[in-house]
């Protein structure tokens, strides 16, 4: 609660307070009243008030209530874009206003070692999400942690090029190797299920790209950390539920997962800005232009499956 700050009566005696009575008073005689007075400094009602007692009191955390969660609940990765020391400038700037709670560079030092910089605490919340939904949580900066990478992104030559014409820089492998024990700690320490490990993309579709169709999002699945479809189960829902156009469906299917998507039944901008987050997250070495076809949906299909228990349809 913001404090407020109380003008003593002793303030009466200011430029403004008497100017303030002089013109009230003028008013009162024009009106046939009493001219108004300034207050008494003390009151005898304050003076005879009892001082307020300091009571003992302690605090009970033998009983516990079970209709809790953690506060963090997503983890976001994003790409710089920019250099390191520029990254480093960017995120500490009082003008810029965003943050991030952890820096991964992409080289190590001289030595060998990796400086991964934390420039928020994580109990403190980050600016680095921005307007954002994930589940139908939205604002995700107060409930979640950002991890920004160094990494350029694309050529900036190419920045008028669709997404899929674009030529992407590769991650290095051993800073994905810190970026993975860096998001394993955190992922144990706030409890974030794999649906919750997402890129900005996912979060902000249409408004954010990063980290990018060449961030190993399935190398991370494979060291325990997000969430990734099973092979076996892409094939069958390929082969045996294949999609056929239904927009409204897909979107509902999108929706369930977690994206932010409009239900209107036709593929809107919106929608394929959505689908091209997804296809960029989960099958980019097929496609990633926002057009959705077979092996898209069936990548969808095999998520809701695994992770959310959607029943496949009856043969």
């Amino acid at each position: 609660m913001r404090n407020v700050r109380q003008t003593p009566l002793s303030d009466a005696t200011t430029p403004q307070r008497r100017d303030f009575l002089a013109r009230a008073t003028g008013l009162c005689v024009a009106l046939g009243a009493p001219p108004l007075t300034q207050a008494s400094t003390t009151s005898s009602a304050a003076s005879a008030s009892p001082a307020p007692r300091s009571v003992e009191f302690d605090i009970d955390t033998s009983v516990r209530s079970p209709n809790q969660e953690c506060r963090i609940r997503t983890l976001v990765l994003h790409y710089t874009e920019v250099s390191l020391a520029e990254s480093l400038q960017i995120l500490t700037s009082v003008a810029r206003g965003v943050s991030a709670h952890y820096l991964v560079p992409d080289t190590p030092r001289s030595d060998g070692h990796f400086h991964v910089y934390q420039l928020v605490p994580e109990t403190q919340l980050a600016h680095h999400a921005g307007v954002s939904a994930w589940q139908g949580e939205r604002m995700l900066n107060a409930s979640s942690i950002g991890i920004e990478i160094v990494n350029p992104g694309f050529d900036p030559a190419d920045k008028d090029l669709p997404l899929a014409l674009r030529r992407w820089h590769a991650y290095p492998d051993e800073q994905i190797d810190v970026v993975c024990q860096l998001a394993t700690a955190i992922v144990q320490r706030h409890r974030i299920g794999p649906t919750r490990v997402v890129g900005h993309a996912d979060i902000a579709p249409g408004r954010k790209i990063d980290p990018g169709p060449r961030f190993p999002w399935k190398r991370l699945y494979e060291r325990g950390l997000g969430a990734w479809p099973n092979e076996t189960t892409v094939a069958y829902f390929a082969q045996n539920a294949p999609y056929r156009g239904d927009i409204a469906a897909l979107q509902a299917k999108l929706l369930a997962y977690g994206y932010d998507t409009p239900q209107s039944g036709e593929l809107d901008d919106a929608t394929r800005h959505v689908v091209q987050s997804f296809q960029m997250h989960f099958c980019p070495t097929h496609r990633f232009d926002g057009v959705p076809d077979v092996q898209t949906v069936a990548v969808l299909d095999a998520l809701l499956e695994k992770y959310f228990g959607v029943q496949r349809p009856a043969p």
